[in-house]
């Protein structure tokens, strides 16, 4: 059966929605994501077939049905991570990030025995920023972005602020035609290739950080350099993925 895939905008918009942040309910995110990826199937009439060929998570089925959702199982977390394209997430690897590696940020679950919407977007951007970083960086970012790991309500920028602003920011990036990462080029042609990444990055980050007034510019800097990391590690993402599946295919037709 065909897999139910989010990009990590959608899967944004759909944390939003379950947080009340949104326009939109969870719902309609799910359906506005499937129909994209399914023109086809709308434009000839057989979106009924498709959908019935589509696997769903249970706690997908939860939320297609409406329920009310506050926070997620690691169980549930590991299979909205599995929906997300390029990405690699395991149930085995999160727990290792909440029992060790991320401990104080997640050392006891915020909605009762399940984590919330907050720790579940965390999740999610750990995910993306190991594609390019060892955890040590990545706890020395966090600890610029949210001081106290135990008190949400000094953050510069929440986890689910922060998934949604640089998910979003790839997504236009992708949308302009812009291609991140795009390399092969002789030295001084790659030196000018850099200079206007950085200079398209830097434009693309001004509308998330214009919404918060409160930061100092040192704070402003930092938050603009972490949307940066964060939003070049999806394009590392998918060279991940990429070379992942290759090996498998290797290993598999050629024994």
């Amino acid at each position: 059966m065909e897999a139910f895939t989010l990009t990590r905008k959608e899967m944004a918009d759909l944390l939003l929605a379950l947080h009340g942040q949104n326009c939109c309910e969870p719902l309609q995110v799910l359906q506005q994501a499937w129909k994209k990826s399914h023109l086809d199937a709308y434009e000839t009439g057989s979106s009924l077939p498709a959908f019935l060929s589509t696997k769903l998570p249970p706690v997908l089925v939860k939320l297609i049905k409406g329920r009310e959702v506050k926070g997620f199982s690691l169980q549930e977390i590991s299979a909205l991570g599995g929906l997300i394209e390029f990405s690699q997430m395991s149930i085995t690897s999160m727990q290792n990030w909440v029992k060790r590696d991320f401990r104080p940020y997640f050392d006891c679950p915020k909605i009762g025995k399940k984590y919330s919407l907050n720790q579940t977007a965390l999740l999610f951007i750990i995910d993306d920023l190991k594609s390019s970083l060892d955890f040590g960086s990545i706890r020395k970012l966090f600890d610029r972005l949210f001081n106290k790991p135990e008190d949400e309500t000094d953050d510069l920028i929440g986890p689910l602020e922060l998934y949604n602003s640089y998910t979003t920011m790839f997504e236009e990036l992708a949308a302009s035609g812009y291609r991140l990462l795009d390399m092969a080029r002789p030295d001084s042609a790659r030196r000018d290739k850099e200079a206007v990444m950085e200079q398209m990055l830097h434009e693309a980050s001004e509308p998330f950080l214009k919404v918060l007034p409160h930061l100092s510019d040192e704070q402003t800097e930092a938050l603009r350099h972490i949307l940066f990391i964060a939003a070049i590690s999806i394009r590392t993402s998918y060279f991940h993925s990429l070379a992942k599946r290759y090996c498998h295919a290797t290993l598999f037709l050629n024994p």
